[in-house]
C-alpha cells in the first residue's frame, strides 16, 4: 500500500489554461496559472491541526488564506472536504451505529467543515458558496450542477459538502464525481505526506516517492490514493489527480502554477 494517509469577489480575469486533461499541466513560462478550474480535495483530518478532534482555528485560517490566494489569481476553485475530524461512518458502524446512519452523520460533518472554511475565506474578502448534496437550505444551497458552474464562472469559491448525498460512498468518490460534473481540469488531493510512495513512508523509512503513476498502476498495486471507485471514475474520464502535501506552506499555489509537486496520477502517457 502507498503512503498517502489516509461572493463580490475581486479577482482578476481567469488566466489562460495550459493544461490538458489526462496529462497534467506544465508550468506556463509567462507566469500564468497552469489551470483555469480545479477541484481541491481536503481531508477532514487536515483541519485538526495539533488537536485530536474537531476544528483548529489556526489551521483553518492558514488553509483559507491559501485558497483565497488561488482565487485572487483568477483560478476557479471548488473544494470538497471530508468529515473525519468529527466522525466517520465506517468508524461509527464499528461502535454499534447503523452504517447508513453513521454515513449520514459523516456527511453532516462535512457540512460543518465547509461552513468553517467558508467563514474563514470570506473574512479574507473572497466570496464563496456552500452547496450540499442534500438540502439544508437554512445554511447552504442544494447542489445544482449548472448553478455550481455559474458560481465558479463568477469567481466564487464553491465548497461542495455532504459527500455524494448517499451512504456507502466516500468523500473521495464525491470529489471524483463533482470534479467531472463541474468540468474541472484536475483534482488536487491535499494529503498528510508528500505524495504517493512505494510503501507507507511512516512505516518504511526507505520508501520512494513516485513522481507519477497511471490510474491502472494505482488499481493494480492497491496504492492508497483514493478508493477504487474514485480512481475508476477519474480513469474513465481522464481526470488527472495531483497528490501533494498540504502541510507545506504554499504548496497549493505551486501546484496551481504548474510546478512539479508531489505525484501525478494520469492516463498513461508520461507528462
Amino acid at each position: 500500500m502507498s503512503g498517502v494517509s489516509g461572493d463580490p469577489v475581486l479577482v482578476s480575469t481567469p488566466a489562460p489554461s495550459s493544461g490538458a486533461a489526462g496529462g497534467g499541466s506544465p508550468r506556463d513560462p509567462a507566469g500564468f496559472p497552469a489551470y483555469k478550474r480545479v477541484l481541491l480535495k481536503l481531508s477532514g483530518e487536515a483541519l485538526l491541526g495539533p488537536q485530536s478532534f474537531g476544528i483548529d482555528a489556526t489551521t483553518v485560517s492558514r488553509i483559507a488564506e491559501e485558497i483565497a490566494d488561488i482565487a485572487r489569481l483568477g483560478v476557479q476553485i471548488a473544494v470538497v472536504v471530508g468529515g473525519g475530524n468529527i466522525i466517520r461512518g465506517v468508524s461509527a458502524a464499528t461502535k454499534g451505529i447503523d452504517r447508513v446512519t453513521g454515513d449520514n452523520m459523516g456527511m453532516l460533518a462535512t457540512v460543518i467543515n465547509a461552513l468553517a472554511l467558508q467563514d474563514a475565506i470570506e473574512r479574507r474578502g473572497v466570496v464563496s458558496r456552500v452547496m450540499t448534496a442534500f438540502e439544508i437550505r437554512a445554511v447552504a444551497e442544494p447542489f445544482i450542477r449548472r448553478r455550481a458552474i455559474s458560481h465558479l464562472d463568477k469567481g466564487r469559491v464553491v465548497f461542495l459538502a455532504g459527500g455524494t448525498g448517499n451512504p456507502f460512498f466516500t468523500t473521495d468518490s464525491a470529489a471524483a464525481l463533482r470534479a467531472n460534473e463541474v468540468k474541472a481540469e484536475a483534482i488536487l488531493k491535499a494529503t498528510q505526506v508528500d505524495g504517493i510512495y512505494t510503501a507507507d513512508p511512516k512505516k518504511v523509512p526507505d520508501a520512494v516517492l513516485l513522481p507519477d503513476v497511471t490510474y491502472q498502476e494505482v488499481l493494480e498495486k492497491g496504492l492508497a490514493v483514493m478508493d477504487a471507485a474514485s480512481i475508476a471514475l477519474c480513469r474513465d474520464n481522464r481526470m488527472p489527480i495531483r497528490v501533494f502535501n498540504l502541510h507545506v506552506p504554499g504548496n497549493i499555489r505551486r501546484v496551481i502554477m504548474g510546478e512539479t509537486v508531489g505525484t501525478l496520477v494520469h492516463a498513461g502517457a508520461r507528462p
